[in-house]
């Protein structure tokens, strides 16, 4: 059975609140705020907004505040009322009983677009968990008047029985979510681990929400991954081979997108998916190049990335929507060293695919074998295989009968085809 918690429909009209704090450090970006309301299906009709020294412990915002979003809630005859700020279980359920209609906090609004963008089983599961433990703290605080019904002739009763009971689903589901994401998670480590093993490398797309990942993930591998313009559009790992020159195969990973202070909760119910990219060979940080504040959103990115510890990888930002600069042509930006840093490309527009894979295989860690070897006539199946692989460079008869060979290709798969032809190392003869 699912407690799967219902979410608003879409359309509901809303105001949006959002009051700048001296107390914060890094503020909430309201144009971001404004995207995820529109994103969830909300109709905003207002927008109000304030500041104070700190949150008030009852409401969060002062009486006058309070005051004013109440008559903005009558005069527009809003359904809901969503706040740019994490509400403690009292202070929402104080707003709600002062306003007469639901509230919900940045960490419940972020939850709804992800329950609504989950389209996997697992995707699903980390959704659901998410929104059992956001909301397991507001369910027991709500009913705590309940308690008072323990004990005593004539106190005892159904409001105990249904408390307790309603509290241990919700454990008990939480429980049963975790051990099959941990089931989830044991799958993919196999997975990770056969790839380790078999030496082929991993490439994870990484990036502020709605920066393109999906489009550039699309265009790359020719999947056919959901693609949207809003926020967390994609929130189930994708995973696809691709054969790339010069590498032999890569997996490819696109992730769910990243946005600024995304709530803990979520950073833990998602790890499952969050932990590929920790375990990746090389990350593509995706930015939209276009976007006004690309070096906050990359900033944020990179927080994200420290809680998963992933901050250390091996990195390659891809620059994406070049489209709509200015004379903006696709170009690899490279560092003292010559190594490739960045790449400026248009994922929508196909501009700049060739100068990715350049610089994914110059930054992927990766033994290429070059040799000159001599192969018996009775090895053709050998240099059969080395030519479908396009390796062969080079090819001469020796006056034996022999052939003599220039070959070029990956360590991994220079293993593989030898030993795919029956072939050990010390069949060849190295000239």
């Amino acid at each position: 059975m699912s407690l799967f918690f219902e979410r608003p429909d879409s359309g509901e009209r809303a105001v949006l609140v959002h009051i700048k704090l001296n107390s914060e450090s890094e503020p909430e970006d309201p144009r971001e705020f404004e995207e995820l309301v529109i994103s969830a299906g909300g109709d905003p009709v207002e927008f109000l907004t304030g500041s104070r020294p700190s949150p008030s412990a009852k409401f969060f915002v002062g009486s006058g505040k309070l005051e004013e979003i109440g008559a903005v809630v009558k005069h527009s005859d809003a359904e809901l009322v969503i706040f740019n700020h994490n509400l403690s279980p009292s202070q929402e359920r104080n707003i709600e009983a002062e306003l007469k209609c639901r509230v919900l906090d940045r960490t419940g609004l972020i939850l709804d677009i992800f329950a609504q963008r989950a389209r996997t089983h697992e995707g699903k599961l980390q959704v659901e968990l998410a929104q059992l433990q956001h909301l397991s703290s507001r369910l027991v605080r709500g009913w705590t008047h309940l308690d008072r019904e323990k004990g005593g002739i004539g106190m005892r009763g159904p409001g105990e029985t249904q408390l307790e009971s309603d509290r241990r689903m919700v454990r008990d589901r939480i429980k049963a979510i975790k051990q099959r994401l941990e089931k989830v998670r044991k799958q993919r480590d196999q997975g990770r681990r056969s790839r380790t093993k078999s030496e082929i490398p991993t490439v994870s797309l990484v990036g502020y929400t709605n920066a393109g990942k999906s489009t550039l993930f699309n265009k790359v591998t020719s999947a056919e991954v959901y693609v949207a313009d809003q926020l967390f559009a994609t929130l189930d790992p994708t995973m696809r081979r691709l054969d790339v020159a010069e590498l032999g195969p890569v997996v490819f990973a696109d992730t769910v997108g990243f946005i600024s202070h995304l709530p803990h909760r979520l950073v833990d119910a998602f790890r499952a998916t969050l932990e590929e990219a920790a375990s990746s060979n090389l990350l593509l940080h995706v930015v939209d190049a276009s976007a006004e504040d690309r070096g906050i959103n990359i900033d944020r990115v990179n927080d994200v990335l420290k809680e998963i510890d992933a901050h250390n990888l091996p990195s390659l930002t891809i620059y994406n929507k070049i489209d709509l600069l200015e004379n903006m042509e696709p170009h690899i930006e490279r560092d003292e060293q010559g190594v490739p840093v960045g790449v400026w490309v248009s994922a929508l527009a196909g501009k700049g695919m060739d100068l990715l894979l350049e610089a994914i295989v110059e930054r992927l860690p990766n033994k290429t074998v070059h040799e000159h070897i001599q192969l018996l006539p009775s090895q053709g199946a050998f240099r059969a295989a080395l030519y479908s692989h396009k390796a062969v460079i080079s090819e001469q008869s020796a006056d034996s009968g022999a052939i003599n060979l220039e070959i070029k290709l990956a360590e991994s798969d220079f293993l593989r085809l030898l030993k795919n032809s029956g072939l050990k190392l010390q069949d060849l003869v190295r000239l």
